[in-house]
């Protein structure tokens, strides 16, 4: 008698099965772990302005043309920075206030962050699915900071 060697269809189709399902699971998990990595920019960009801005306030004694070219708080532009786009929506005497705004080229559309000469951290905008804060800035679905 001979021997036949090799995968049934059955066991075939449930092994594909398995990889769909896992894939299912570990695809959308994946996405948001990346998304959160990019997240790290905005924040860290965020609070290496703030520092510029306080240096800037120090030699002159007021925020207003702090993020114009040429000083030492100039609005950070690619290559130095990818997945968000910086702004100084507000600079006054004494006050600013600081966005960082999601790229939608980077997948990261949705994403809104300030930030005030007070150390005010505030997400006043993210996807659909995910949890905005008025005091901190969120870096998970949940609304965790």
């Amino acid at each position: 008698m001979s021997k036949h060697r090799g995968f049934t269809l059955i066991e075939v189709m449930i092994a594909v099965a398995i990889v769909g399902i896992l894939a299912a699971v570990a695809y959308p998990a994946y996405t948001d772990y990346i998304r959160r990595g990019k997240i790290a920019e905005a924040t860290a960009t965020l609070s290496e302005m703030r520092v510029k801005l306080e240096q800037f306030f120090q030699d002159n004694r007021t925020y207003v043309g702090a993020c114009a070219a040429g000083t030492v708080a100039p609005i950070p532009s690619a290559p130095a920075v990818k997945y968000f786009t910086y702004s100084c929506p507000t600079l006054t005497a004494s006050t600013f206030v600081v966005r960082a705004v999601g790229n939608a080229s980077q997948g990261m559309s949705g994403f809104t962050y300030e930030l005030t000469q007070a150390n005010a951290k505030s997400t006043t905008s993210v996807p659909s699915g995910w949890a905005t804060s008025g005091t901190c800035w969120v870096i998970r679905k949940d609304g965790s900071c």
